[in-house]
Parts: structure tokens; sequence; C-alpha cells
């Protein structure tokens, strides 16, 4: 699943009724979810977060700034934080199957078309900065609103985007890409704030105020303190008391997780804590957090217990929750925090589904679900069979040496499990797609081109979907191959049953790619597709017959 988070933070706490306006538009763009609306009246700000695909985002994004520009008159505000516009800042946040990269392309695509279509000067900022000195937000917005007449006079201060024209009403706008920010903290059994503050400038990244040997502040020769770094990066952290909790706690910011995990600074401080007689009693997250972030300290945990960490995504996530303790203060809801689990994928709805309801569809009078969704199953299913037989050898005495490689194993068989738990769907809903164009009036030239033009692209998806999966039953082979050469001698037969559910499902996605490419009318897509696809077909039969031949030969052994 493709997602981004947008968190764009908008120049008006106060009235309702423009706020209201502004999220509103968010909500029509299909596909995107708003999560959170949160004005402030002191500030006079309101920072809206909401996640979608990238295409998606991208145009709610433009229809909030378009709104703002509408609703807002940046000569009447006034308020606590600082701001350089209508819309102020517009930062876009890879969540999930999107890079960094991509989110820059999103934010500076965006840039372009804000600074056309709306006349509003425009800068990037973070990963999207086009150079140094405009990475840093607050450097980009020093001397806000009131200063921007002049700085746009400046050509070191040039848009990015856009003439160097002061919009009186609207401002500017500093659009951006960045990491996540996951808030964060760590409980501890006391109610004493400098035990928790001690450990927070231990492991923050700016660290402490250098001292000599009479306690006192070392200072440079401009009279700055000098700093002792702490001992992580992009770690934000202060220690304080809650009184509603009656304990202290460390809290964190982590600005990016995926160079310093959840996991690693827990347990530093842990340690820490053990070391003063202090206990961690759990933790909390304040707000939401990406899958990803949570999957990896599963995997962590699981590994430091010696057990296999190529388990299904909702055992990581159990894992994950349990050794951080995240239920201590209230329940941890996967739903609620996790952040991928307030996209509702409607296109689920038969992976969803029980064996015996799945079966039931399947046995109806409609052509969809078919050939092609029960294919992917087939796939799911052998990916499935072969990190059993991974996960049944790590931790096994006599297959030491194989440990590592069963572990490397069941994670990879898991992540193709799921996906092609997402194709039994896609392959429906493709199917359903060519119908529907095959639906659309005709009557005139120009209905007669648009519905020549949307079957012609319903059919090379309902095409391409098979074709993927036919091309990762290579890598199902491969994993039952490295099962049975490696695994558990017990599971012999469960790994020999994952190659012919391979092969089982390469052939019917190769049925299925033949079915769909005499619809098209690219001659040279069928022709390219259709020599691939056979070449993979036939590598997959000749890959899993061997792997039938060595099974066969070892269940005489058994």
């Amino acid at each position: 699943m493709k997602l981004v988070e947008c968190v764009p933070n908008f120049s008006e706490g106060r009235d309702k009724t423009k706020i209201a306006a502004i999220a509103g538009e968010i909500e029509t763009v299909p596909g995107v979810k708003l999560l959170d609306v949160d004005p402030g009246e002191s500030t006079n700000r309101t920072v809206v977060t909401f996640i979608g695909p990238p295409d998606a985002a991208a145009e709610a994004a433009f229809r909030a700034i378009r709104k703002a520009a509408e609703v807002i008159d940046m000569r009447r505000h006034k308020g606590a934080h600082s701001r350089l516009g209508a819309t102020d800042v517009c930062p876009f946040v890879p969540l999930s199957g999107v890079t960094m990269e991509e989110c820059v392309a999103l934010a500076r695509a965006l840039g372009v078309r804000v600074a056309a279509e709306l006349g509003i000067p425009v800068y990037f900022y973070e990963e999207a900065a086009q150079c140094h000195e405009r990475r840093n937000l607050a450097a980009v917005r020093q001397g806000e609103y009131e200063g921007l007449a002049e700085k746009l006079k400046d050509p070191a201060w040039a848009p990015d985007c856009g003439e160097a024209v002061f919009n009186p009403s609207a401002g500017a706008t500093i659009i951006g890409a960045r990491e996540f920010l996951i808030a964060y903290n760590i409980d501890l059994n006391t109610r004493d704030r400098k035990l928790a503050s001690e450990i927070a400038l231990n492991i923050r990244e700016s660290g402490r105020a250098k001292r000599d040997k009479h306690g006192d502040i070392v200072r440079d020769e401009s009279g700055a303190a000098v700093k002792v770094p702490g001992r992580f990066s992009h770690v934000k952290a202060v220690g304080w008391y809650i009184e509603d909790y009656q304990r202290a706690q460390i809290s964190i910011n982590f600005t990016n997780y995926k160079v310093t995990p959840i996991h690693v600074v827990f347990d530093d401080v842990r340690a820490q804590a053990a070391a003063m007689g202090l206990r961690v009693t759990g933790s909390e997250l304040v707000g939401l957090i990406p899958k990803d972030a949570l999957m990896q300290a599963g995997r962590y945990y699981l590994e430091r217990q010696g057990k296999s960490s190529g388990v299904p995504e909702s055992e990581l996530l159990r894992i994950a929750v349990l050794s951080l303790g995240l239920s201590d203060v209230v329940p941890f809801d996967p739903a609620k925090k996790i952040i991928e689990c307030q996209v509702e994928e409607s296109s689920a709805r038969l992976a969803g589904l029980s064996l015996q309801a799945f079966a039931d569809e399947l046995s109806m009078d409609s052509p969809a679900p078919g050939g092609g969704s029960v294919a992917a199953y087939c796939a799911a299913l052998a990916a499935a069979l072969s990190a059993m037989v991974a996960n049944l050898t790590v931790g096994k005495k006599g297959y030491e040496k194989s440990w590592s490689e069963m572990n490397r194993l069941a994670s990879e068989a898991q992540e193709l499990k799921e996906a092609f738990l997402r194709y039994v769907d896609l392959d429906t809903a493709a199917f359903n797609k060519v119908m529907a164009a095959h639906r659309m009036p005709r009557a005139t030239e120009e209905q007669a081109r648009f519905q020549e033009a949307a079957l012609e692209d319903a059919t090379r998806e309902a095409t391409q979907i098979p074709f993927e999966v036919l091309r990762k039953c290579d890598l199902l082979v491969d994993l039952a191959e490295r099962a049975v050469k490696k695994g558990n001698r017990n599971s012999l037969s469960d790994a020999g049953v994952a190659a012919l559910a391979a092969r089982a499902a390469a052939e019917g996605a190769w049925y299925n790619v033949r079915i769909n490419l005499p619809g098209l009318k690219d001659e040279a897509f069928r022709r390219s597709t259709a020599a691939e696809a056979g070449e993979i077909r036939r590598r997959v039969r000749l890959r899993a017959e061997a792997v039938h031949k060595r099974i066969e030969k070892g269940l005489e052994e058994v």
C-alpha cells in the first residue's frame, strides 16, 4: 500500500467556519483520510493531519492550500506562532511503500502547481530543499509574514517556485518532505523529575552542557556553552513529572526512527534506569506510529529471544507492544495507534474472508472472484508453507548452521505472503474494472473513444496483475528449494507442497495473462508480455520439477 502523511499548518486557529472549510476540501478527495484537525487559539494556527496515496494526498494538499488562500487574509492575522503565509508549511512524510525521494518529487510538483495556479511564492525545506541554507524551516521562516515583502526583494531569498512578488493576502508557503516524527514517553517508577531529566540528557542528540571539575559550564571563545553530545542522533528528549499518572516520564521525539529505532532507545533507557536503582514500567505513544517502527521492534525482540522473526505482521506487532510495555498506561489499540490502520482498504474484502466464506463466494454465478484470485491465493499458501518450514527449523537442535538463513527465508516468505494476499483482491478488482468499461456508453464518437481508452487501460491492468503474480512465483520456488535443502527434515512434505502450490499458482497466473492479452490493442506490449510470461512459466515448471525430485528422494530416505 503506497501511503504518505501530509501535515499542513494553516494561519487560522480561531474561526471554526474557516477551519472547517479548509478541512472539508481535504475530505473531498477520494482515498484520503483526515486524521486530525488541531486548532490553537493563542497561536491562531491549525495543524491538520491526513493520509492517503501519494497523488491523492498531493491533490488534497493543493485544494486545502487554495481554500486557505480564499478564506485567510494575512494582513489581518495575529498569533503567537511564527508564520509566513495562509498555509505556512506543508510537509509530506513517507509512510508505506513510498520513498523519501518520491515525497520530495511530490512536494516539488505541488510547489510548481501552487505557484503557477494560485500565484503564491513557494519555498522548499528539509529533504525537498534545493540548497543547504533552506533545509531549516526556521531559516526560511525568518522575518515572518511582516518581513516577507522585503525578503522577496533579496535575490538570495527568491522563491523556489513562482515570481518574487509579494502576495499580501496569502503570503508565501513552505513545502517540504521529512521523516515521520514519533512522540513517545517512557515511564519510570519514580516521582523524581530530576532522575528522568538525567536520563533524557544522556540520550538526546543535543546532549548537555559540558562542565569542569568545579561543576561550572565550559564555554567557547564566543561565550556559548560547549555541548557534550548525547548517545542517539535524531532524538530529542526531556524529563518531566506527570501529575495524572503520579510518575516521572522521559518524553522523546524521534525525528528519524529509521536511523534511531525506538526499541534501541527503550533498552538503553531501561539499562540506565536499572543502574540508578529505577525501573522502567512501560511506555506510551502520543499520537500515531508507522507500522514499520513497531515491526522493527518485534523482529528485534524475537531475535533476542533466539526465535525466528519471520512471523506474521500481527505477531510482530503483538511482541513489540508487549516488549515495549505500550499498554502500561492505557490499553494499546493498533487500529487507533498505527497509522496504516487508519486507512480502510476497501479492496481487501476477499482476503479478509474465512476459508468457508471465500469458497462460497468463489462458487457463485459471478465471474469474479475467479481463477486469477485463486492463483494468487495458491501463491500465498505456498509462501506460508515455506515460512512454516523455516520457522520450524530456527531454534531446532541439529540445525544451528541453518538458523540464520532460515530466519531470512521466513521473513522473505512472510513479505511475499502479504503481497499475494493483496493480489487476491486486486485481481478481482481489475476484472470488475474491465466489466465496468464494457458497460460504458458508446452513443457518440467522444463516448466511444473514451470507452475504448478505458477498456484498454482496464485490460492492461487485468493483465499486469496476474503477470506480477507469475513473476513472484519464481521467488516462491526458490523459497521452497531452500527450505528443502536446509530446512527441518520432518517438514519435507510441507516444503514439497509449497513447491506444488507455487507451480499451480504460476500456471493459473499464466492462464490469466494469456486470456487477457488478446483484448489489448498494443501489439508490442502483447508480444513482449507473452514472451516474458512464457519464459517465467517454463522456468518455474523446471525448477518446481527439480524440487519434486529432491522431495521424492528425501521421502525415500525418511
